[in-house]
């Protein structure tokens, strides 16, 4: 049996989950959403400067996505967020 699968080429779309975000956040232009709820918050972190600087071409151009990383606490429980908007192309 081999270790490589042959399936064809890979699709033409990339319809990626960041993609999706990017376009659900764009149909609702200046509204916070959470978009990411990771583990830490340095990854929390993370995830929102990649946002903000647009490093996925989801996201582009960069500056037209604000994107927050905060800790919230609801009683016993700590939750990392990644909160994001689009507000369109900057000048």
């Amino acid at each position: 049996m081999s270790a490589v699968e042959y399936v064809g080429p890979p699709p033409e779309q990339r319809n990626t989950k960041h993609r999706r975000i990017a376009a659900e956040l764009r149909s609702r232009p200046q509204v916070w959403g959470v978009v990411r709820k990771p583990s830490s918050l340095d990854s929390a972190s993370s995830g929102a400067r990649a946002i903000r600087e647009a490093r996925l071409p989801s996201y582009a151009p960069a500056g037209s996505f604000e994107a927050v990383a905060r800790s919230v606490t609801e009683g016993a429980t700590t939750e990392y967020r990644v909160y994001a908007r689009y507000v369109g192309p900057r000048p």
